[in-house]
């Protein structure tokens, strides 16, 4: 059996077609300014980037020219000595302190999110202030006494002691962060669990883990990011044994800032931040707003 569609039927959905056209050209039309700013805006933030990759290129004369020079002889003699002196041992500090304080604080952090959200325990409220407080008093007031103690424990131009205090400073965000996303887990999804008999261990490995696991790795990056990126404690805290954003001051010699040489130090640093952010970015997405609507 076949049907036929009514010829009044073919006459009404032209019109709706043409009209669902029409509103997509005016949408098209009404959006564009917006476009326009954002390209604008991405433009402006990405201005400060490109400067600093034009200058790695340059000589040091051309570099210290008051007006910036877009004509000249591009050169790789600046990352050749960023390489040559003593990169890799500041590289590999830098990337063990990251990577070893990110896991330290994913570790501590998810079952203390755990005990503040899916199965809170008495004055979790006074418990999430406390952990924010402390982000609350400046750095420099405490490093006179955290200098004394990692000094009593021989622990001064340490790799360890820069461990330590990363996971210190990067706890309390790892907490907050993990528990907005925990909160949004269904309590239907967990009550299903402990109906069909899954321990606590069970449901956090093969339940919750899963679900949050977008919000775990862009607090991952944060906290690798905000690590690699760390200079008070290093500059007073280590001298040989020490990060990258200590390496950087190799290249100031007798006041003088020496703009080529340091704008490619600082390009070479910052590639792993953006190879690790592109390769996370939609987990870092989606992550953030996991959380970001109750």
């Amino acid at each position: 059996m076949t049907t036929t569609t009514a010829p009044a039927e073919i006459e009404d959905a032209a019109p709706l077609t043409e009209k669902a056209r029409k509103r997509r050209r005016d949408n098209d039309t009404a959006h564009w300014p917006i476009a326009l700013v954002g390209w604008l805006g991405s433009l402006l933030l990405f201005s400060p980037i490109a400067y600093m990759l034009l200058k790695s290129f340059q000589t040091e004369t051309d570099a210290a020219s008051p007006s910036p020079k877009l004509v000249f002889t591009p050169t790789l003699d600046n990352y050749r000595g960023a390489f040559g002196s003593g990169f890799w041992a500041y590289a590999g500090n830098s990337l063990a302190v990251a990577v070893v304080s990110t896991l330290v604080v994913l570790l501590l952090a998810l079952p203390a999110a755990y005990a503040l959200s899916v199965r809170p325990v008495r004055k979790s409220q006074d418990t999430l202030f406390f952990f924010i407080s402390t982000k609350m008093m400046p750095i420099a007031a405490g490093i006179i006494p955290i200098y004394i103690v990692a000094q009593r424990l021989n622990l001064l131009n340490t790799v360890l002691v820069l461990i330590i205090l990363h996971i210190g400073m990067n706890l309390p965000l790892a907490v907050w962060m993990i528990r907005s996303f925990l909160q949004e887990v269904p309590p239907g999804v967990l009550e299903a669990a402990g109906l069909d008999g899954a321990s606590r261990l069970r449901t956090m490995r093969s339940i919750i883990l899963p679900l949050v696991s977008p919000g775990l790795w862009s607090t991952a990056l944060l906290c690798c990011v905000f690590s690699w990126n760390e200079y008070f404690y290093a500059v007073n805290l280590t001298t040989t044994t020490s990060t990258l954003p200590l390496f950087m001051q190799k290249f100031l010699s007798f006041g003088e800032l020496y703009t080529a040489q340091v704008a490619a130090v600082a390009t070479v640093v910052s590639i792993p931040v953006v190879i690790l952010g592109w390769i996370c970015q939609r987990s870092l997405v989606r992550g953030l707003l996991f959380g970001a609507v109750k």
